[in-house]
């Protein structure tokens, strides 16, 4: 089974924030953004020095009609120099539909809890995992070179299930990788997990997936997301997802909320000494792009609030 190269959308040791407002972002949001306002909120996260965007699901638009444009969206990150995009997927169909398009990364998602799986994909653990080894085989039937990247919901406790075993899910990310999966990404899909949690699970994942690159997923749900994502870069992760005000959230897990706030990310990465090309002024301002489309809707953030710190003479110091 082929494998495509995940180098040069992912450098090896390069910090990669992914911004994943316009799929987790909109999937609890009353409303959504027009495909016109979609595209200028990405010009302006682009502006901003983001280059990697989730942006959003082939599913059935009667079931998701927010992703109903997703092939527009598509389009839109791939003509921007250097963007990469990224697109999910439930199962084969959607796979299919992707690869129709030019979105150079397909995230295909299961779930380390069967309870959760069952849920969200209607279908068990053990289909999902078969499901991409197939997607694999047909990419690599298909010539094409998109990357397949497993997500791993509930990677760090269940809110329908209890606790899930760290060495279960280490097993089901060898298990995607034989099945040809380019790269996985877990997800603390309800914020079950925190700092001592997500350091051992980093270790491990770094250990095991050496020079391959692994995402970090993670949920604010009890407050703990910015102290996990400064654990999981201390031990070796360099790719995490957040999204703009920290929007989003699992329609299929009880008690889901937002993300990580994608700004506040941003602002501990510069203080713990990464270089992420990213204008944090520049990311702010942003947010309006995203608050004026959603009435309604609560955008959260410390660094939008607070604002970024003056220097000893009174200036903004340069981010």
């Amino acid at each position: 089974m082929a494998m495509a190269d995940t180098r040069l959308a992912y450098p090896e040791g390069r910090l990669i924030l992914r911004d994943v407002t316009l799929r987790d972002g909109l999937q609890l949001t009353r409303s959504w953004p027009s495909t016109d306002q979609k595209r200028a909120l990405l010009e302006a996260l682009y502006s901003a020095g983001l280059r990697h965007f989730e942006v959003g699901s082939f599913l059935p638009a009667d079931r998701m009609p927010q992703f109903a444009d997703v092939r527009d969206i598509v389009d839109a990150v791939a003509v921007l120099p250097g963007a990469h995009g990224v697109a999910l997927a439930l199962n084969e169909r959607g796979a299919r539909d992707a690869l129709a398009t030019q979105v150079p990364e397909i995230t295909v998602v299961l779930s380390a809890s069967e309870a959760h799986n069952q849920a969200n994909a209607r279908r068990s653990k053990k289909e999902s995992l078969a499901a991409v080894a197939r997607i694999t085989a047909l990419r690599d039937a298909e010539r094409r070179d998109t990357i397949v990247n497993a997500g791993i919901a509930m990677a760090f406790g269940c809110s329908l299930s209890g606790e899930v075993e760290e060495d279960t899910v280490l097993r089901l990310v060898e298990q995607c990788l034989e099945a040809g999966a380019d790269m996985v990404g877990l997800a603390d899909t309800v914020g079950y997990g925190g700092p001592r949690q997500i350091a051992q699970m980093a270790r491990r994942m770094s250990a095991l997936c050496g020079q391959r690159p692994w995402v970090l997923h993670l949920h604010d749900t009890r407050g703990l997301g910015l102290a996990n994502a400064a654990a999981a870069m201390n031990e070796g992760c360099r790719v995490f997802d957040a999204s703009l005000g920290g929007l989003g959230g699992c329609p299929f897990a009880p008690g889901a909320s937002g993300n990580i706030v994608l700004e506040d990310l941003a602002f501990l990465a510069v203080q713990m000494g990464f270089d992420t090309d990213i204008g944090l002024e520049a990311l702010i301002a942003a947010r309006p792009h995203l608050s004026d489309s959603l009435p309604g809707e609560v955008m959260h953030g410390a660094l939008a609030q607070a604002g970024l710190p003056q220097t000893g003479s009174g200036q903004r110091a340069l981010y």
